[in-house]
């Protein structure tokens, strides 16, 4: 059985989301290019500012996608529903001990459906989600970048690779992402709080304003070591991992069922 992406994604589209994700990724690391001084307001003041700019970013994917044919009103029908179950599945876990139910889907729905989808699928889903849970802060845009990230890069796995080994690299892929989450979602505030520290390490562990990029990154890994990888970020992983597993196969069918009779991309054709 074919596991070609249901949506396609074309040069235009890919030129837009390689854009994207390299502006999504100077949002993240820009404290440790440039000398910044911690502040307790994190990025309060500017994260209205990034969701913002988010915005027009999947307004142009969308766009791009729907000029070469890739996402028809039909894929944007599967979009809706696909964030509205992510949206109504998060509170199942709330992220309580790591268990996040909404990363298992955006894994699933990117590879069926494509990088683009699977990028626009997870700003979507994590905004709706914020919505319903009353989740909107200054974090949003950051989790809404790295969700899209993550359904993006289950679409780019290898499409050749079927059956139970597809479930056991999309259970591999799950765990992966789960910390790369956490490593991510610790990166966007810890250049901004002062005198961080466990009572089980000793050692600086806090962003020192002017110091080497890789000092700093080493106080940032071990900061990160410390605080979410065998915890929060773990129970993601476990989390993912089990979703994939059990429910991996079913979900898989369905979609590609779905996909296969909404025949996406196809240009339909009238003839006497």
């Amino acid at each position: 059985m074919s596991t070609a992406p249901a949506v396609r994604l074309g040069p235009r589209s890919a030129t837009v989301l390689g854009l994207a994700s390299l502006a999504g990724l100077m949002m993240f690391i820009w404290p440790l290019l440039v000398r910044v001084e911690p502040q307790s307001m994190q990025h309060g003041p500017d994260a209205p500012f990034v969701f913002i700019g988010i915005l027009p970013i999947l307004i142009v994917i969308v766009l791009a996608e729907m000029s070469e044919g890739g996402m028809d009103s039909k894929a944007l029908a599967m979009l809706g529903v696909l964030s509205a179950v992510n949206a109504a599945m998060r509170p199942l876990g709330a992220g309580t001990a790591g268990i996040e139910t909404v990363f298992f889907l955006l894994v699933l729905a990117g590879r069926v459906l494509g990088p683009g989808f699977g990028f626009v699928l997870g700003c979507t889903s994590l905004f709706a989600s914020a919505l319903l849970t009353a989740g909107v802060g200054p974090w949003l845009p950051f989790q809404m970048m790295c969700s899209a990230w993550i359904g993006m890069g289950a679409g780019l796995l290898p499409r050749r690779v079927t059956g139970k080994a597809e479930i056991a690299m999309l259970v591999g892929y799950g765990i992966f992402v789960a910390y790369v989450f956490g490593f991510l979602m610790n990166l966007w505030f810890w250049p901004f709080i002062t005198d961080a520290e466990v009572p089980y390490h000793d050692g600086h562990i806090s962003y020192v304003p002017g110091a080497p990029l890789l000092e700093n990154l080493h106080r940032f890994a071990v900061f990160t070591l410390l605080t979410s990888t065998a915890g929060w970020d773990t129970g993601r992983a476990i989390t993912n991992a089990v979703a994939i597993l059990v429910l991996g196969p079913a979900v898989l069918a369905t979609l590609r069922r779905a996909s296969r009779k909404a025949s996406y991309g196809v240009i339909p054709s009238f003839t006497d």
